[in-house]
């Protein structure tokens, strides 16, 4: 079983950067980053393919930055101008599906979690 562990979270003030690594223990065709508020759903982030496929939500885009580095299976997450509203729990996923989508439903495999803290 595939195994993620996510790093990089902390504390930031408003208009800060925080870059986010997720390293894979084997081969995913498809990561992902999906983050959860205090009392909010899970919201997609963006996603990435084994071949460079890349997608960021609307929301993020021109702040948020997926990228990766196959030979190492890692997925990072590059945030810039961060604001109060992305304080959020932030989760890697992956999914050996041949199609990818930011949908949480699609990914079966989930990391634990690290935590984004924007002070304002």
């Amino acid at each position: 079983q595939v195994q993620l562990v996510e790093s990089g979270g902390g504390s930031v003030q408003t208009g800060g950067s925080l870059r986010l690594s997720c390293a894979s223990s084997g081969y995913t065709n498809c990561m992902a980053w999906f983050r959860q508020a205090p009392g909010k759903g899970r919201e997609g982030v963006a996603y990435i393919t084994k071949v460079g496929t890349a997608s960021v939500t609307d929301s993020m885009k021109g702040r948020f930055i997926i990228t990766q580095e196959k030979a190492e299976n890692t997925v990072y997450l590059q945030m810039n101008s961060l604001k109060p509203e992305d304080n959020a729990m932030y989760y890697c996923a992956a999914s050996s599906g041949a199609i990818c989508k930011l949908l949480a439903d699609r990914f079966n495999i989930w990391g634990k979690g690290t935590q984004v803290t924007v002070a304002s």
